[in-house]
């Protein structure tokens, strides 16, 4: 049996392949634990706050900060913890976060749709989002991280083509032959 954590980044029709960590609407964070196979609770968000989208990693990928890349997957109700979906890329919120050790370092949110969402379905990319909605996201990851002691600090937006790169940068798989994230830039 294949660990989550190693299956293919792209399905064979080049859509992404997202392992679902936290559910919409959800107060409690889960992280996956390749070492043991299973999703190990981390937090409990305070009263009041939570997830505004299905919050999961892409598997054989890895970022700078050595976990596997973060997408927050736009659907129409929640997936259950664990759920393996494919989702179209649709952009990239660069972001520098700063943990509560003082160290800077890059952890980029890649934003996607799933193939099967119905509500977001003819999004093809950020601009086509709602006015205010990346607002909204990136005040989320903000108070999120503030409340865990770190500071998430929106560096740049990026549309498909970026986010593509980034996925591709941080794919950890032989072939790929490369390692870690691109410097912030605009598509």
């Amino acid at each position: 049996m294949t660990p989550l954590a190693q299956l293919p980044a792209f399905d064979p029709a080049g859509d992404l392949h997202v392992v679902i960590e936290t559910p919409k609407g959800s107060r409690n964070k889960y992280a996956y634990d390749p070492d043991l196979g299973v999703f190990r609770f981390k937090a409990v968000m305070p009263e009041g706050n939570s997830f505004p989208y299905d919050f999961g990693f892409i598997p054989s990928t890895r970022g700078p900060d050595g976990d596997p890349l973060d997408v927050l997957v736009l659907l129409d109700a929640p997936l259950e913890l664990g759920c393996l979906l494919t989702a179209r890329l649709i952009g990239v919120i660069e972001a520098e976060q700063r943990e509560a050790d003082g160290q800077t370092e890059r952890n980029d949110r890649l934003l996607a749709v799933a193939t099967r969402a119905r509500t977001h379905a003819h999004v093809q990319d950020l601009d086509e989002l709602r006015p205010g909605f990346l607002d909204e996201i990136e005040a989320f990851f903000i108070h999120y991280n503030g409340l865990s002691g770190r500071c998430f600090k929106p560096v740049g937006r990026g549309g498909p083509k970026r986010a593509r790169a980034v996925v591709e940068a941080g794919l950890v798989t032989p072939q790929a032959g490369r390692e870690g994230p691109l410097s912030p830039q605009q598509d």
